[in-house]
């Protein structure tokens, strides 16, 4: 028997500090982050020593990990921790948030399982190899970074400007649950606006393993909005096991009417005001210092006024996305880049000089590799199952300024098939291929000038900025970049203010609907970021970027109906 019930409203409190899947939990887990017996090899041999101890979950090339050595690709870089365990009546689940490119387990000296693919989790079935007591638990991690076919992001071994530090290994939470025999293996809901319901699929593993769909009327449905970010409990129990879980009921659109293309929330106009977000921190590259860090980032955004962030070429833990669910933050999240060589001339310079190519120039584009093609479709599916349950997220960006770009109008139609609830932004910043729900553009060191689009989607400036400013004292190293410099943070203010009063302000009422400004913090030698690398300083007066923000609503506002 497979029930769904509402709880009533969302409370924080449900989700025990720090558990990692907050749209699945059970009481019964550990975490498993802590030091581990780490080494890196030249060859797959196990080793016979260990290098040290390493900080899980933070990988090898952060300050935070205690290690501060780059993997190289062919190496192997070996994890071990001795843990007690118990059998009991059912099953135990090994899950790892995410290890950086390919993770091969072994427990008790025999091979549980194998994972590829840096950017999302993976979990085992472990029952048949742990014994009660001690379990050794190793896992061997390969990482090939930006020279293999996963992807990789903004890493690179060669690193430096806007590429960052190539990072390596587990950088999610690992840990272990407990559960039935017959268990949920995973829980999809999603809004049925026109029916005040929700669609509930509930997916089972173990000894019966099944699919059963559930419909769950909402008497009350109580739509959520950044300004309103109601989220409704639920519980699914199937069996012996039961799941706390929670969904928001809204709807994500396009308004054409009045001869200007809108984006919605619940069939109502929202401009969207945003932050390009890379998601990298000072002491742990990829992974935050703790969970405090993330919220006190997501709590400035929106006290700043914005409502947006673009998550860019990087899937968080599922905690961040939580976040944004509960705080209320909308998410435009790409697709983790990959694929390469890059030209220059495809990924920068004809696209500074207004030159638009065809994305079937396969070689061009990075994208030469039917193998790694595969490998990106894959992930598109991955990303997407992962995400879909999370109402903060409303729009995927497959390619980002032609970085491994290829097929876009097909893959836009792949992602609107798998998802038709969200919008897409098939190719953000140049190279439109005339395809997806948004005409998208970036824009550095020269004036914005937007044109209409024939297809009538949404016009949307989606990286502005990114003006330098070095704080003394919070700076990763002798570089610098990023799209002018400016010496005090009062300069960098005005240049600012200039840029959205002049320009992106005045354009709302011949149409934009969202724009991303670059960006949330620095990274490395890029400080261009609102607030530095090391989250210590925030560099422009909050009152003027909340008093653009009111000024960008106002205008959205007259444009409206």
């Amino acid at each position: 028997m497979i029930a769904a019930e509402l709880t009533g409203p969302w409370d924080d409190a449900r989700v025990p500090p720090g558990y990692p899947r907050p749209q699945m939990v059970r009481a019964d887990w550990r975490s498993l982050d802590g030091p581990w017996d780490y080494a890196i090899r030249d060859d797959a041999a196990r080793p016979q020593r260990w290098d040290g101890r390493i900080a899980v979950p933070f990988s090898p090339e952060s300050e935070l990990s205690g290690v501060g050595r780059q993997v190289l690709p062919g190496q192997t870089l070996w994890y071990r921790r001795v843990v007690r365990l118990g059998r009991g009546d059912g099953r135990l689940l090994l899950h790892v948030g995410a290890a950086d490119q390919h993770c091969l387990v072994y427990v008790n000296g025999t091979r549980a399982g194998w994972h590829s693919g840096g950017y999302w989790p993976f979990s085992l079935d472990v029952t048949p190899y742990v014994r009660e007591g001690h379990n050794e638990i190793l896992l061997a991690v390969r990482d090939d970074s930006d020279q293999g076919l996963e992807a990789y992001g903004k890493q690179r071994l060669a690193r430096g400007g806007m590429w960052y530090t190539a990072q390596s290994g587990v950088w999610q939470t690992v840990w272990t649950e407990t559960v039935p025999s017959t268990y949920i293996e995973r829980v999809d809901l999603a809004p049925l606006p026109d029916e005040s319901a929700l669609a509930c699929t509930v997916t089972l593993a173990g000894e019966a393993p099944g699919t059963a769909t559930l419909r769950l009327d909402l008497p009350d449905p109580h739509p959520w909005s950044p300004d309103d970010p109601y989220l409704h409990g639920v519980r699914i129990t199937a069996g012996e096991d039961s799941v706390e879980t929670y969904a928001g009921w809204r709807t994500v659109g396009l308004d054409r009417t009045g001869g200007v293309t809108r984006f919605t929330l619940n069939g109502q106009p929202l401009f969207c005001s945003g932050l390009l977000d890379q998601g990298y921190y000072a002491g742990g590259l990829y992974t935050a210092p703790d969970d405090d860090a993330v919220v006190a980032d997501l709590r400035q955004v929106k006290a700043l006024g914005f409502n947006l962030l673009r998550k860019h070429v990087k899937i968080e833990p599922q905690r961040w996305y939580y976040h944004c669910d509960r705080l209320g933050l909308l998410v435009w999240q790409d697709l983790v880049s990959g694929g390469g060589p890059y030209s220059d001339w495809v990924t920068r310079l004809w696209p500074f000089l207004g030159v638009t190519l065809s994305d079937d120039g396969r070689r061009r584009f990075g994208r030469a590799s039917e193998a790694g093609r595969r490998i990106f479709e894959r992930d598109l599916r991955r990303t997407v199952a992962l995400l879909r349950n999370h109402p903060s997220v409303v729009a995927w960006v497959p390619f980002n300024e032609g970085w491994g770009q290829f097929d876009a109008n097909r893959i836009a139609e792949a992602i609107r098939a798998l998802d038709p609830t969200r919008l897409v932004d098939h190719a953000s910043g140049w190279h439109d291929q005339g395809g997806g729900d948004v005409r998208s553009w970036h824009v550095y060191y020269k004036p914005f000038r937007m044109s209409p689009d024939p297809r009538r989607r949404l016009l949307a400036l989606t990286e502005v900025g990114g003006f330098a400013h070095a704080v003394p004292g919070h700076v990763y190293g002798e570089k610098r970049f990023g799209y002018g410099a400016y010496a005090s943070a009062e300069e960098a203010g005005r240049a600012f203010a200039r840029l959205y009063r002049r320009q992106v302000i005045p354009a709302v009422a011949r149409g934009l609907g969202a724009v991303v400004y670059t960006q949330l913090s620095d990274v490395e030698d890029e400080v261009n970021g609102l607030v530095t690398y090391d989250r210590a300083t925030w560099k422009l007066d909050p009152e003027l970027v909340r008093a653009i923000n009111r000024e960008l609503r106002a205008a959205a506002t007259i444009v409206g109906p």
